[in-house]
């Protein structure tokens, strides 16, 4: 059945906006605690991640949710809404476990090795875990697309790497630990995941290789059959008809009525 490349083109557009809808729930909880905040005049920072403590373990769940500013809000939630998006619609079933693992493992690692007595706030251990999946699953899959949206999030969000050297930035206080945690995380998960999403492109060679593979094959099949044949007649000759004293008889019994003398 073929479709109209009209029709295409919006299906396509339906599939990218239904993709979009849970990264945008995520950013817009973000912009309501930031809201919140301000109403109420008193930060929550008191809530993020505590590394090593046991009174830090919820802010695994709730350290993404908060940021300092609006500024350091929407420098996170841009690039989390358009890379979420593609997770969503590359991924489509499997895009809501490999967000919670994503979510949850670089949470649990910058709970287990960020220095003791500090607090980490924000999203951006997501974003970087984010980008990290897409260009490892881009490098692993072969897929033209995933390729080809890979080499997009280089180009956007490449100088992201710096982000875990402290040293580069003295005057400021990043969450370095936070960010290496998400981007390892998102390399483990898009080699874990390898065989979700989209499938390795098959070009014109690679199938003649697997039809003559196929050939192959069932020229060895064949060849062994008859092989077993000719040892089975070397070992029982009375099997052969071509050997002399074999041949077959024939008998033929008449139906018909008898003539009576």
């Amino acid at each position: 059945m073929s479709t109209h490349p009209g029709q295409s083109s919006s299906i396509e557009k339906k599939m990218l906006l239904r993709s979009g809808f849970w990264p945008l729930m995520f950013v817009l909880v973000i912009l309501l605690v930031k809201m919140l905040e301000e109403m109420l005049g008193s930060g929550f920072s008191g809530y993020g991640l505590k590394p090593k403590s046991v009174d830090g373990l919820l802010g695994i769940a709730t350290y993404p949710f908060l940021h300092k500013d609006f500024g350091h809000l929407f420098s996170n939630a841009i690039p989390l809404l358009f890379l979420g998006t593609a997770l969503f619609y590359y991924y489509k079933k499997a895009s809501s476990m490999i967000f919670l693992q994503l979510f949850l493992i670089s949470g649990i690692w910058l709970w287990l090795l960020a220095k003791a007595g500090s607090v980490h706030i924000g999203a951006s251990g997501l974003v970087y875990g984010l980008a990290a999946f897409h260009v490892t699953a881009g490098l692993i899959k072969r897929n033209h697309r995933l390729m080809a949206f890979a080499l997009l999030v280089l180009f956007l969000y490449g100088s992201l790497v710096w982000g875990i050297f402290p040293d580069f930035f003295p005057k400021r206080n990043i969450s370095w630990e936070g960010h290496l945690t998400g981007m390892a995380a998102g390399v483990l998960l898009a080699w874990f995941h390898r065989k979700q999403g989209p499938e390795k492109d098959t070009y014109s060679w690679e199938e003649e290789d697997e039809v003559e593979d196929e050939n192959e094959v069932e020229n060895e099949i064949e060849n062994k059959n008859g092989d077993d044949r000719l040892e089975n007649r070397e070992k029982n000759p009375a099997l052969d008809s071509t050997v002399p004293g074999n041949q077959y008889n024939y008998s033929y019994k008449s139906s018909g009525p008898k003539n009576k003398d």
